[in-house]
């Protein structure tokens, strides 16, 4: 099945805001200063399970953040990867595999048969998880496992809601979606293989270049270089973009419209993006996040991120992670599709534990001598549904390793990137 045409794009961005531009969204104008740190200190990066506990900072844990590619000719943003016979043939199989959700009886079953993976060019996708690896029994039993049902509700679409909807639809309609989900990230598996390379560190295979012009293509001295020492802050999106959700579980369609207005420079209302995105009751799927982002904004072009991805950072350290950030933002002049779970352990502007959530990822402060920050756009007021609550800022820069934290702790452990 084709996917869905894009719109235009947009004309050029405006220039890089100013000290006065940034007065006037509200947020705090900093010089811009140049890291000389080096790649080495990414081996000094924290697991997540090394760290049981939020740190306040230092260098080992929460230091400055080196450039990933001093040591790489970065070629930018791929665009499109071209659909092989192999990779059409890969499509076919695991869509064909979703009969055994016919009749499957009882919840490990389904899960099971949810959780169906292809593997493109040696990198796994994994329907609903993203690019990922983990194996498909790992996400299953996440996706086994019951949600918390005592948090307040804000709009992702969790455990439940994910084999619910596998349910609810009828075998044709489920193949189509999935056919379309698999095309799409068939379509992004030379920007997964740079994201992995850059990133990570992990080789690019033998005949990459080859096989893989669209990245050769690709213009980097458009955004500035992503072998460049990163300044000391960078932040894209004005803050006239960012409204509170609509419903309690709106958070979807909220970080969509902040989205889709900074890349259209035209405000559409949320139930515009909750009717894109197919948003429920339940909530919003992240792949539905990225496939509107892909095909309603510019963001996808390759002179921005290319084509966006879920992608599972189960084997991130923090330090790579928060570089995936520097990069989106200050090298691809594109915003992140922040993935957390809501507890106030993380975000202490919270009166109480709440689900999975979507946030709006648009900046970052390495604040040298101090915890690294992040600024997103944070849908969620809890005050407007509850006045006893109180209200939560639209404009957000919080440490970034709670963040990171706060994503790793979803039981999806993904971002749109």
């Amino acid at each position: 099945m084709a996917l869905p045409r894009r719109l235009p794009r947009r004309l050029p961005r405006s220039p890089r805001r100013t000290i006065a531009h940034q007065i006037a969204d509200g947020d705090r104008p900093r010089p811009l200063w140049r890291h000389p740190a080096s790649l080495a200190a990414a081996a000094l990066a924290l697991t997540l399970g090394a760290v049981p506990l939020l740190p306040d900072g230092g260098p080992d844990d929460q230091g400055g953040i080196a450039p990933s590619a001093e040591s790489t000719d970065a070629p930018g943003a791929p665009g499109r990867s071209r659909l092989t016979p192999a990779m059409r043939a890969e499509i076919d199989r695991v869509v064909a595999e979703g009969a055994a959700l016919d009749g499957a009886q009882g919840r490990t079953t389904r899960a099971r048969a949810a959780v169906r993976c292809a593997t493109f060019e040696g990198q796994r996708y994994c329907l609903g998880f993203g690019w990922t690896n983990q194996p498909a029994e790992a996400l299953a039993a996440r996706l086994d496992a019951r949600p918390d049902l005592e948090r307040e509700r804000t709009g992702d679409l969790d455990a439940d809601g994910l084999l619910a909807r596998a349910e609810r639809r009828t075998p044709t309609a489920r193949a189509e979606a999935e056919r379309a989900e698999l095309t799409m990230a068939a379509q992004a598996v030379g920007k997964v293989w740079m994201l992995r390379h850059e990133i990570q560190g992990v080789p690019l295979p033998d005949g990459f270049a080859e096989r893989h012009p669209e990245v050769a293509a690709s213009d980097v001295q458009a955004r500035g270089g992503f072998g460049e020492s990163y300044p000391k802050r960078s932040k894209i999106l004005t803050s006239k973009v960012a409204q509170a959700q609509n419903t309690t579980y709106w958070c979807g369609p909220a970080a969509m419209q902040a989205i889709g207005w900074g890349s259209q420079e035209k405000r559409k209302n949320q139930s515009y993006w909750a009717r894109r995105l197919g948003t429920t009751t339940a909530g919003t799927a992240i792949t539905d996040m990225v496939r509107v982002v892909n095909n309603k904004t510019h963001y996808d072009d390759a002179d921005h991120a290319g084509p966006y991805v879920v992608l599972d950072i189960s084997d991130f350290t923090f330090k790579q992670w928060y570089r995936l950030m520097m990069r989106h933002v200050h090298d691809y002049r594109a915003p992140v599709v922040l993935h957390p779970v809501l507890l106030k352990q993380y975000y202490p502007y919270l009166d109480d534990d709440a689900s999975g959530h979507f946030q709006v990822g648009r900046g970052f402060d390495q604040n040298p001598g101090g915890n690294p920050q992040i600024g997103y756009f944070e849908p969620w007021d809890q005050s407007r549904f509850d006045p006893s609550e109180p209200a939560i800022g639209r404009v957000q820069w919080r440490n970034a390793y709670r963040s990171f934290r706060a994503n790793r702790d979803h039981f999806q452990h993904n971002v749109g990137v």
